[in-house]
C-alpha cells in the first residue's frame, strides 16, 4: 500500500497527516512520531510511506479547522480498519458534535454496549485519526480530562477551540 505524508503548523504544534490520497489513515503531532510510526506499523504494516508532492484537501481542511472552520473536518473520508468494535465507537465519535463532550459511560451506552466503557476508552486511544475521528471530545465521568495521545494540553485546547468556533457559521 502507498500512503503519503503531509505537515502542516497549527496554534499546538505540527501535525502530520498521512493517507493514501483519498482516505484518512492517520493524523499524529510530529512531537508524537513514535506514536504514529507504531500506528502506521500497526495497520498498514507493508505500506510504502513518501512525502505528498502538494497539499490535499486533507491538508486544506485540517487548516480551515485550526482557522475555526470545525466543520471543515465533518466529511473527510477516512481508510476501514480496526476491530468491528473500535470501528463501532469510532464511527459513533464522528458524531458527537463540535463544542460537546461526552463520558466514556455515554458513549458506551450510545453505541449499544453499557457497561463497556473501559473498552470504548481502549478504543479511543487506540484510535489513529485524531481530530478526524474526535477522541478528544470523550471526557470523564465527573467532567475531568482524561489521556490523549497528543497530551491533555492539547486535548484541552482542541475542546475549548472548538467551544469557541461551534456557534459560528461559515
Amino acid at each position: 500500500m502507498q500512503l503519503f505524508v503531509e505537515r502542516i503548523k497549527t496554534p499546538i504544534g505540527s501535525l502530520l497527516i498521512t493517507h493514501d490520497g483519498k482516505r484518512l489513515a492517520n493524523i499524529a503531532f510530529a512531537d508524537r512520531e513514535d506514536r504514529r510510526a507504531r500506528e502506521l506499523a500497526r495497520d498498514f504494516p507493508n505500506a510504502q510511506v513518501e512525502r505528498a508532492s502538494k497539499p490535499t484537501l486533507f491538508a486544506g481542511a485540517l487548516k480551515r479547522y485550526f482557522d475555526g472552520d470545525i466543520r471543515a473536518i465533518d466529511k473527510l473520508p477516512v481508510l476501514d480498519f480496526g476491530t468491528d468494535f473500535q470501528k463501532q465507537c469510532w464511527k459513533a465519535l464522528r458524531r458527537v458534535a463540535p463544542g460537546t463532550t461526552r463520558s466514556y459511560g455515554e458513549h458506551a451506552n450510545i453505541i449499544g454496549r453499557p457497561s463497556a466503557s473501559r473498552a470504548v476508552g481502549a478504543a479511543n486511544g487506540f484510535n489513529p485519526i485524531s481530530i478526524v475521528v474526535p477522541c478528544h471530545r470523550l471526557i470523564g465521568t465527573n467532567g475531568s480530562l482524561v489521556q490523549y495521545g497528543g497530551g491533555l494540553e492539547r486535548k484541552r485546547w482542541l475542546i475549548d477551540h472548538e467551544a469557541s468556533h461551534a456557534s459560528t457559521r461559515r
